[in-house]
């Protein structure tokens, strides 16, 4: 690994081959850049971040690095392939997916306040700000590929993949992922989700069986089962969620059933058709606030539908613990937010999310207009148990299904 010479402190630039597998990055080449902090039995490396270069290369696949030497600090890095979701540590610039040709402004070699001198990154001469400390993660140790293959090997979609959750590597690494049925297309155009968007294809009838034998091989405790949204259907999928809840019961017995459903609006013999099935929790996704419900979700979602449909389950199967999440930074106000929350619980909502809104990409999504800080997590953690949840998960990374299962234990 080519390095510059070591000043008292940093190494000016350091620069490594970095291959990526087909889960990151398609299998191209990419650079990592960062600096080198001696110490004393040895030096460390700081990665900053993915560098693409599309420049001449030498015989070996790698740029000389008197090229990189010659045009720091202004070199074109990209995330044209895919998000950059794989982080190669906890200081990552780029955060979620830029994907447009960035400037990238590299941090002098001469000083130690690295975090102070990068401050935002130039994009067609808007600024992207960069995200903040707490919302960087380590990489899990392994794993990952044994779920992403079994996935592949199955022909099954989960969540973690089509919505670019943050939390994938996490998860896959753990032997777990959030099955997504009913294809990967979904008829909604909510402005947050990443998800395919258009006309979904045909259902598949083995999908259930194929769902089963996931959960089984990969020793499932506690299986979640969300979709896209099909408008197409009569049902809106729900005799297909049916389908599934009973073939992961005849194959895993043992294992407790969580939902993460569509809100079948003004359909519910869809509702009860599912329930049918007996999951041990369902959960809706409220998303965010009622102010901003149309323009984050769509002009089909309601927001009082979605509030009557958490009460309907309650009706129609006592037994079933529901549950809900938001999604916070979108402009949404402290008592906005409570308001819901009561809401929620006037539905008799058990269980709760709420997790930071992460742009998927800089086209076509919703903008974050705020970083939430943990503080300000626990802050509202706090209030919902005092409005008499049963479970709470209130945090940066929290989504839906983060943990489901500690949740319905």
């Amino acid at each position: 690994m080519p390095t510059e010479s070591t000043s008292e402190k940093y190494t000016r630039f350091l620069v490594s081959e970095a291959r990526f597998d087909s889960h990151s990055l398609e299998s191209r080449f990419g650079l990592v850049f960062g600096w080198m902090k001696p110490t004393a039995k040895r030096a460390r490396f700081r990665p900053r971040g993915v560098v693409f270069c599309w420049a001449s290369i030498n015989s070996s696949g790698f740029p000389p690095v008197s090229y990189l030497r010659d045009r720091l600090p202004t070199l074109l890095i990209s995330t044209r392939i895919k998000p950059v979701r794989v982080a190669f540590t906890e200081t990552i610039l780029m955060g979620s997916a830029v994907s447009k040709l960035i400037a990238l402004p590299i941090v002098s070699a001469e000083s130690t306040d690295v975090d102070a001198q990068v401050q935002a990154l130039e994009v067609d001469g808007s600024t992207v700000k960069r995200l903040p400390r707490w919302l960087k993660k380590p990489l899990p140790k392994g794993g990952v590929n044994f779920t992403a293959g079994l996935m592949e090997e199955l022909g099954l979609e989960t969540v973690c993949d089509n919505a670019k959750c943050p939390n994938r590597s996490e998860c896959y690494s753990q032997q777990t992922a959030t099955f997504m049925i009913l294809g990967n297309t979904c008829t909604r155009p909510c402005g947050f989700c990443a998800v395919k968007r258009g006309r979904p294809g045909a259902l598949e009838a083995d999908e259930p069986t194929r769902l089963a034998q996931a959960a089984l091989r990969l020793g499932l405790k506690h299986v979640v089962i969300t979709s896209v949204t099909r408008d197409d259907l009569a049902d809106g999928g729900a005799e297909h969620f049916r389908q599934c809840i009973e073939a992961v019961r005849e194959l895993v017995p043992d294992a407790t059933i969580e939902v993460l459903t569509p809100d079948f609006i003004d359909n519910p013999e869809a509702v009860a058709k599912l329930l049918e099935a007996r999951p041990e929790v369902f959960n809706h996704n409220t998303e965010t606030v009622l102010r901003l419900y149309r323009r984050v979700r769509g002009p089909k979602s309601r927001y009082r539908w979605t509030m009557d449909l958490l009460r309907l389950v309650k009706q129609l199967s006592p037994q079933v613990r529901t549950k809900s999440g938001l999604m916070l930074g979108l402009g949404e106000t402290q008592d906005e937010v409570l308001e819901v929350l009561t809401d929620l619980r006037d539905a008799d909502c058990d269980f709760l999310t709420l997790g930071q809104y992460l742009q998927p990409s800089e086209t076509r999504y919703l903008s974050v207009v705020r970083y939430i800080h943990p503080d300000e997590f626990t802050f509202y953690g706090e209030m919902a148990k005092k409005l008499g949840f049963k479970k709470v998960a209130s945090g940066p990374f929290v989504r839906s299904s983060y943990h489901a299962r500690d949740m319905a234990e």
